[in-house]
């Protein structure tokens, strides 16, 4: 028969339904009770709730295991069939994602890389398809048991069940519409079920109250020798009946009028059975169960009513793992607790005998209608619905299933609390991380004030926020931040040669002939970050107050310029070449094609092919380029294109791999640019290094050279009397150099003079041939064979103060008369440092730091020539080493000099600021070799 065939094992409903059933003609008019399984299973393994059918049915119906791996290994929502024709019940199980084995087949279908709100969004799907499963299951049931791994209610199945009420209320025209043409009853067709279903509750036991067992015990003290009426596990019963049923009726899921409802309760009749768990002393519980059974044969003296004999009942509980129907030992005095058959059948039994629930409370209570229908008329209305709840596989409820899909939707309010609870967290979660956003912000303040904000309001946020919508508020929050800052509060980015921000709001700079304007918007201002440093003239002679410089023109070149005709024009100076061009309008050049060693900078460089004329719109065109989070200003002048690409905020990182900063040596040469000639045409857009292409020259000199006058301009026992220098620290050192004249035979002072180390004498080491050391010579012999220079290295910091340093670590002071007594020979070995921390530190802790600003140089009126060749290396590798435009130059005889370093030091890729705190000094030098003696006549013959 085909009835055997299919129904000998658990099938799917939709199965069940397709298939034709022949049933058995003694049970073919008889009605059957559709009973319907739902719950939750523990997460522990062999704990599946269909194991409830084997103790009902008294068949090993359902495996051990649960399903086997070859069924549907679907997350959603799995409805499986059993009928048992002899009991005339019809059971339907349904499996979803409260389930472990489904709940880990939904966990494997969502991929590693699914955000949180995308898996929000299944998860919230496999609720709906669940709810419209168990809308199909209250449609067609007459009896379901809610499954539950505990002995604690589940407080959400009220919001469920509101939710799954007020969707049936929805979609009732359309099932209506769906069953309009079977063969039931009008009241079946109105209401769309055979009758309002009862809803039974099983638990499970959890250990609340294994340890009292069935002995009667009060759990809660009192008198232990007086035993109760009801066992705890029977008054745990109706604790959970009264609980139940208080929540239900308090959100109006339960009514007076059964018929309007959901479902219903028995207002007479337990509906609450909780199973006890297994022993934890299997010998023990193998023994109960004997004794028990022994128990009841020797008293049974006659058969239930209702259902199988209840030996019957005990021994095929014994089978049964997690679901474990041992009733409590008899004790005196005691009510002897049911089985779940038992529990269950007496509601089957008012299905069978077409009884029906009359579970109407009230004064007035209404009867419900009731329909105990065949399996044909029962199978032909569920197939219906299952096409238009579940399957949506014919195309005649095609229009009603998509109608059926549409309103869950509707569930979105119910079902989807979270998201409620996310948005109303994360809405109020706004305003506290706006306030923390804006607590202690300036007027204006820059990206880095900006991001640091940011981060803190995101910080405040994300203690508050919870749920789904934290990422679509977090997204908000960003752009109100944004919105905020870009609306008047948006500091100026540019940053000046010194490593300081300007104080002004985001503003254009003005271009020539333009003046400025602060009532457009954006204003046009100079820059200015409100530094202000002192600093002294090219021969050092004045002093004036200065402006942080924001571009290389007004550090090294506009603020030496003012002071031309007070002071250092009518000096005698030696000219550094600068471009020369034979265009009226010549451009700046740029590196097209870069070095094999070097690494791309972000900074943006003005193309070489420009027009002529184009050197003050380069700025606009970089502008443009950059977004709006990094507002750069164009720049007044010629170096509009220079300060634009220097005032990013790039730091000496930044640089490229210019060299291992070893005096240049080592350094990549290009064959065709060797013998170049100086351009005309393109100059240089920054300061000469040893990374520039030859050939070019800058506009302007950062660098100079004057003289203060003659030799004897200079006094070893009053030092520099200038104005800035701190007591004692303003003397030269001295420089003794041996000269070896044309007519000098003596032994061992024949050596040539090629710069070397015999140039000069060893320290503490006497002259082959002479007395006393290089020094102090004798009396009668000094004047003819050694020339005295004078050598100085001048630091000078933002306050002003100068001093003279006679090595890496040593500032000169002279307490005494007669003048410096160490000799200048260990300053120009060594490498001296570029900073170092100023010895008139002020109050506060941070580190005020000295920069070499000059080198004096006394050349003597003797038959020498004195080589100058400074080479500095503001920074640390890759670092390019500066110097001025013309090396190796020879200093004329009989002349103080006074060679002034460069304020800032800028590359094309950035300015090289000053070190910071944390930051070495040793990295920050004047390489050694600054200076070389040699004597002008040349030597004899040999």
């Amino acid at each position: 028969m085909i009835w055997a065939e299919k129904m000998a094992l658990p099938v799917s409903v939709g199965a069940l339904l397709e298939s034709e059933v022949i049933e058995d003609p003694l049970y073919k008019d008889e009605g059957l009770c559709v009973l319907g399984i739902f719950g939750k299973t523990a997460m522990v393994p062999g704990s599946p709730k269909e194991f409830l059918i084997n103790t009902l049915a008294d068949k090993h119906i359902y495996s051990l295991f649960g399903l086997d791996e070859t069924d549907n290994h679907n997350s959603g929502s799995l409805i499986q069939a059993y009928y048992s024709q002899e009991n005339r019940v019809l059971y339907l199980v349904l499996t979803s994602v409260c389930d472990n084995r489904q709940l880990l087949w939904a966990c494997e279908s969502l991929s590693t890389g699914v955000g949180h709100s995308e898996a929000h969004e299944f998860w919230k799907g496999a609720d709906k398809q669940h709810c419209l499963a168990l809308l199909y299951l209250f449609s067609l049931c007459h009896v379901l048991l809610l499954v539950h791994p505990t002995c604690c209610f589940d407080v959400t199945y009220d919001r469920l069940f509101r939710a799954l009420d007020a969707l049936r209320q929805k979609v009732l025209p359309l099932l209506r519409a769906t069953i309009k043409d079977s063969i039931i009853s009008k009241e079946w067709k109105v209401n769309c079920r055979p009758c309002p279903p009862r809803l039974l509750f099983v638990f499970q036991m959890n250990g609340a109250l294994r340890s009292y067992g069935g002995n009667g015990s009060d759990p809660s003290g009192g008198n232990a020798d007086k035993p109760k009426k009801h066992s705890p596990r029977r008054r745990l019963q109706h604790a959970l009946e009264d609980q139940i049923y208080r929540i239900f009726r308090k959100s109006r899921v339960l009514t007076n009028q059964s018929s309007n409802c959901l479902f219903t309760v028995p207002a007479n009749q337990a509906f609450v059975y909780v199973v006890p768990g297994p022993e934890e002393d299997p010998v023990a519980a193998v023994l109960g169960q004997l004794r028990s059974n022994c128990a009841l044969r020797e008293n049974d003296t006659s058969t239930l009513v209702s259902g199988p004999r209840r030996y019957q009942q005990m021994r095929h509980s014994a089978r049964q793992p997690s679901f474990n129907v041992e009733s409590s030992s008899l004790s005196g005095g005691q009510l002897v607790d049911c089985s779940l058959k038992e529990f269950l059948w007496q509601h089957v039994e008012l299905v069978l005998t077409k009884k029906g629930f009359d579970d109407s409370v009230g004064r007035n209570p209404q009867p419900s209608h009731f329909e105990l229908p065949t399996y044909s008329k029962w199978a032909q209305v569920a197939y219906r619905l299952h096409q238009v709840m579940i399957a949506n596989t014919e195309e005649e409820t095609a229009e009603l299933a998509v109608k059926v899909q549409s309103q869950l939707k509707f569930l979105e309010g119910f079902l989807d609390a979270d998201a409620k609870f996310s948005e109303n967290r994360c809405q109020k979660a706004l305003p506290l991380a706006h306030s923390a956003y804006q607590s202690n912000l300036p007027h204006n303040y820059t990206t880095t004030v900006h991001k640091n904000q940011l981060t803190q309001a995101l910080r405040v946020y994300s203690q508050h926020a919870r749920g789904v919508a934290f990422q679509r508020y977090a997204l908000q929050l960003h752009e109100d931040c944004y919105k905020f800052w870009s609306n008047g509060h948006q500091l100026c980015e540019e940053r000046s040669l010194t490593d300081q921000h300007c104080v002004h709001k985001f503003h254009l700079l003005p271009q020539p002939d333009e003046k400025p304007e602060m009532d457009r918007n954006p204003p046009i201002l100079n820059h200015n970050s409100r530094g202000r440093s002192t600093s002294s003239c090219n021969c050092g002679w004045k002093q004036a107050p200065r402006e942080d410089p924001f571009d290389i023109q007004a550090a090294n070149y506009d603020f030496y310029q003012m002071f031309e005709e007070k002071c250092c024009g009518k000096l005698e100076r030696i000219d550094f070449p600068v471009f020369q061009p034979s265009t009226p309008d010549p451009a700046p050049a740029c590196e097209e094609a870069p070095r094999p060693t070097e690494v791309a900078a972000p900074v943006p460089v003005p193309p070489s092919g420009s027009e002529p004329g184009s050197g003050p719109s380069e700025g606009e065109r970089l502008k443009e380029s950059i977004p709006a989070s990094h507002p750069v200003s164009h720049t007044p002048g010629e170096s509009t294109s220079l300060s634009l690409a220097l005032s990013l905020g790039h730091s000496t990182d930044s640089l490229g791999p210019y060299g291992d900063g070893g005096g240049g040596e080592g350094q990549e040469k290009r064959p065709s640019l060797v013998d170049r000639q100086a351009s005309t045409v393109e100059y240089l857009p920054g300061m000469l290094h040893s990374g520039c292409s030859k050939g070019l020259l800058p506009k302007f000199s950062s660098w100079s050279l004057v003289k203060l006058g003659p030799a004897k301009t200079y006094n070893p026992h009053t030092g520099l009397e200038q104005p800035g220098f701190l007591p004692g620290s303003s003397f030269l050192l001295p420089w003794d150099v041996v000269i070896r004249s044309r007519s000098e035979e003596e032994v061992g002072l024949t050596e040539p003079l090629d710069g070397g180390p015999s140039s000069w004498p060893a320290p503490n080491k006497t002259v082959a041939g002479k007395r006393g050391s290089a020094g102090g010579l004798g009396r009668g012999r000094r004047r003819d064979d050694v020339a005295r220079a004078f050598v100085g290295f001048e630091y000078e910091d933002s306050r002003g103060r100068r001093f003279l340093s006679s090595g890496p670590d040593k500032v000169v002071k002279v307490l005494g008369p007669g003048g410096a007594k160490e000799p200048a020979t260990r300053a120009l070995n060594t490498d001296m440092p570029l900073y170092i921390p100023s010895p008139a530190q002020g109050r506060g802790l941070k580190t005020h730091y000295a920069q070499l600003a000059r080198l004096y140089i006394v050349v003597p009126d003797a038959p020498l020539e004195i080589t100058l060749n400074p080479q500095v290396q503001p920074g640390p590798p890759p670092c390019p080493v500066f110097h001025p435009e013309q090396t190796e130059l020879v200093l004329p005889p009989d002349g103080l000099w006074v060679l002034r370093f460069p304020y800032s030091y800028v590359t094309d890729r950035g300015p090289c600021y000053p070190p910071k705190e944390n930051q070495p000094l040793a990295s920050y030098k004047v390489l050694r070799g600054i200076l070389r003696a040699n004597t002008a006549s040349p030597l004899p013959p040999q």
